[in-house]
């Protein structure tokens, strides 16, 4: 089984194989009269600014670096309500116990599956096109550049905690849902497999990864 990549992980260009085969094309258009709340764009401006930094730090071994990557990912993605969304048309008939046992699975599925890809985007920069108000959160309209490859633009929904806290709610890159498209896997697969499969799947995954990295 493998699922196409998850909105929660998607913090620092965080992008999807299907994203990346695709070609870039724009998504800006004309500004908006309602720009939203001024401190997303910051906030997405010093998240990107500071996985960059991660990356090229060459004084951290690739295991510091991963670490440091979880550490920014569990502090700044909204993974509980994200998870939630991935699973709603099952909420109302899966267990507390069931629920309970996805919950703790799927935040370090989400940090495990992106850890490591985002390596590849060592040589990236990103900069922030525009703001957009949508309800009480902001989306932050971005294109990710890379030597020789082409531009690649996202979409980082951003959104405040109860407590004032900004964090990543969802991502749309190239126009493509990630929230979305990780729902439709998961409803695929509990379809086909039941629910409870689909956690065992998870922590499986989850396994594996804590075996290669005390390997590593």
């Amino acid at each position: 089984m493998k699922f196409k990549t998850l909105a929660a992980a998607a913090v620092a260009i965080s992008l999807s194989p299907l994203a990346l085969a695709m070609p870039a094309h724009a998504q800006v258009a004309a500004a908006p009269a309602n720009a939203g709340d001024p401190a997303a764009r910051v906030f997405v401006e010093t998240l990107a600014n500071d996985a960059f930094g991660v990356l090229r730090d060459k004084s951290l071994s690739k295991t510091a670096g991963r670490a440091k990557f979880r550490t920014m990912l569990q502090q700044n993605v909204a993974l509980q309500d994200i998870g939630n969304r991935l699973i709603r048309r099952h909420r109302a008939t899966i267990t507390p116990a069931q629920y309970t046992a996805y919950q703790q699975a799927l935040p370090e599925f989400v940090l495990n599956a992106y850890a490591d890809r985002l390596y590849d985007y060592s040589d990236a920069s990103i900069t922030v096109l525009r703001t957009v108000a949508r309800g009480p959160m902001t989306d932050v309209y971005t294109r990710v550049t890379r030597p020789g490859a082409q531009p690649i633009d996202a979409i980082w929904q951003v959104k405040k905690t109860p407590a004032g806290k900004n964090v990543i709610n969802n991502l749309t890159v190239q126009g493509i849902n990630l929230s979305l498209t990780q729902e439709a896997d998961f409803n695929a697969y509990v379809q086909k497999n039941g629910f409870d499969a689909l956690v065992a799947f998870l922590k499986s995954a989850n396994s594996k990864a804590l075996a290669t990295r005390t390997a590593g």
